[in-house]
């Protein structure tokens, strides 16, 4: 009974972890003498909505990338907008909207005998060098950047940590939960 018991935690807990590693984490900054308030419209900029810059291999596509991931921001951009008051103006809109989305690997390893000291008063041999634990994951960061005359007034990062293998489908409710967590941060309490 106490081994099912156990087996069943474990199991829950090894369903619980990549959840966990795919949460959002998200700040924002924004210029406190900007009036917020009379913010009524938004637009995407005349170069487009925005850029995906990549650094995590060789072969790395940014285009291809772009054809994946701006479908899903811009309609959770074109979403939450609304929600927060401000509808879009097809010209001269009060604040502009750029996303950018850097997308990044991250490593980190241990080392058997990493953190203890190798001298006489432990009496233990050196260590030879064995990688005793590996975390390799895509780590991305969603951008939002709200421009008025050129200066960015208000901007959000939206962070997170993906496994190798996580579906499409997966991503695409992360940005749109990013972007949405984002938003509701907007406007700024002044």
């Amino acid at each position: 009974m106490r081994i099912r018991s156990l087996a069943v935690v474990v199991a829950l807990l090894a369903l619980t972890v990549p959840e966990a590693l795919a949460r959002v984490k998200v700040t924002i900054n924004f210029d406190k003498a900007f009036d917020f308030k009379s913010v009524k419209t938004w637009g995407w900029g005349p170069a487009g909505p925005g850029s995906i810059m990549m650094a995590r291999t060789a072969e790395d596509d940014p285009e291809a990338m772009k054809k994946l991931a701006e479908p899903p921001i811009v309609d959770a951009v074109t979403v939450e907008m609304p929600r927060r008051g401000l509808s879009q103006a097809p010209s001269n809109p009060d604040v502009i909207v750029t996303y950018y989305l850097l997308l990044t690997t991250s490593m980190s390893a241990q080392t058997v005998g990493q953190f203890v000291d190798p001298t006489m008063a432990w009496g233990l041999p050196l260590f030879p060098q064995a990688t005793q634990s590996l975390k390799i994951l895509n780590r991305g960061s969603l951008v939002l950047d709200l421009s008025a005359k050129g200066t960015v007034v208000w901007r959000g990062v939206a962070q997170a940590e993906l496994r190798m293998d996580t579906p499409v489908k997966k991503r695409e409710e992360l940005i749109r939960e990013g972007v949405r967590d984002l938003l509701r941060r907007y406007p700024p309490k002044q």
